[in-house]
């Protein structure tokens, strides 16, 4: 798919340790800027939709679908005009497409904050602050090209510059572009000016061990401040993370249960990526495989059959559809055919997270 979600935050918040968690093999250092130059893995999403129709199947081999996480470099105070990495960093954020955005919850003096004190609400400030701030400027630069286009009096870039003065206007007060976001309109309108403050957002509270399942004082705060955003918040404790993700498989599951959990944090975090990302998942069941396939949300039969092949999607004829609980249900493919539950679906059909599919194309 191409499509990256960048972990971001203050030096020394625990990003790369949750990156760590995440994929198995990042830096972790306990001084500012370890991370210089950005870090990507790929990462398994997990769905137990797999392991379902895997032993209903069972296919010769199993194959998940996966989601990149981009590790960034710690932002400072006056990134936006260059102090610390901060050139760096607004390069790198630019490249992704939503944002996992990780805050420090958890107080421990042999951890050294950037600032000198734990208060996650100021460091979310600063990082939207330094966001908002390189906008207005690359804001400000397009309206100044956007007056030139508007002396023909063409009705089409009066409407745009219309909306990027309001835009700039929001930006100037303080508010990131995604907020502006209201309509299908002011969404394109958002992407199209490259704006990192419109970028999709996930924030991940760094806790500590005994946080994990309440929270703390640190983030009662910061979900109170960010309720306006309509935003989801994960909270994890990354240093617990990364310790199972370096245990042997058998064993995992028994140490996140001796906490208390359900499964490993660091699912959560992967699940709302995905979602961030407005990605689903459609499976293909056979003999000699079950795979889970990622496509973008609305994304019509010709456009997922073309994350197997290119080919598929030129040639494509017609795709075989089964719900994913129907299928669950009767237990096979000829079983949901003989009742009825197979669908035939043409160009215009919109794939379902979940569906089961088989296409038929011409070569």
């Amino acid at each position: 798919m191409g499509l990256q979600c960048g972990i971001v935050g203050l030096p020394n918040v625990g990003k790369s340790t949750l990156f760590n968690a995440l994929t198995s093999g990042a830096l972790a250092a306990n001084y500012p800027f370890a991370t210089k130059d950005p870090n990507i893995g790929v990462i398994t999403v997990p769905d137990d939709r797999l392991g379902e129709l895997t032993s209903l199947v069972t296919p010769q081999k199993t194959i998940p679908t996966t989601v990149d996480i981009v590790d960034i470099a710690g932002l400072i105070k006056g990134a936006s005009q260059g102090e610390g990495l901060g050139n760096q960093f607004l390069a790198n954020i630019r490249e992704v497409d939503a944002i996992i955005h990780v805050v420090r919850a958890f107080d421990n003096d042999n951890v050294i904050h950037v600032d000198g004190s734990i208060d996650p609400v100021r460091d979310k400030e600063i990082v939207d602050t330094e966001l908002i701030l390189k906008d207005i400027d690359t804001m400000s630069r397009r309206i100044d090209r956007m007056r030139k286009q508007t002396k023909s009096g063409d009705r089409e870039a009066l409407r745009e510059l219309d909306l990027g003065d309001k835009l700039l206007a929001h930006l100037e007060a303080g508010n990131p572009a995604r907020s502006f976001i209201q309509d299908e309109e002011t969404e394109l309108f958002v992407k199209t000016s490259m704006l990192i403050s419109g970028k999709p957002v996930l924030y991940v509270c760094n806790v500590d061990e005994a946080s994990v399942h309440k929270g703390n004082a640190h983030t009662e705060r910061f979900i109170k401040s960010i309720t306006a955003e309509n935003a989801e918040v994960i909270l994890i404790c990354a240093g617990i993370e990364a310790e199972i993700s370096e245990l042997p498989e058998e064993e995992r599951e028994s140490f996140f249960k001796e906490m208390g959990l359900t499964e490993p944090g660091t699912y959560k975090v992967t699940r709302s990526a995905y979602r961030l990302l407005e990605l689903i998942t459609y499976f293909t069941a056979g003999e000699k495989e079950v795979r889970a396939w990622t496509i973008r949300k609305g994304w019509k039969a010709p456009q997922a059959a073309s994350v197997i092949h290119t080919d598929f999607e030129k040639g494509f004829i017609r795709a075989e559809v089964i719900h994913y609980e129907d299928y669950i249900k009767f237990k096979s493919e000829s079983a949901c055919r003989s009742a009825g539950k197979l669908s035939t679906e043409g160009k215009e059909y919109i794939v379902q997270d979940g569906d089961v599919m088989h296409f038929l194309f011409n070569v």
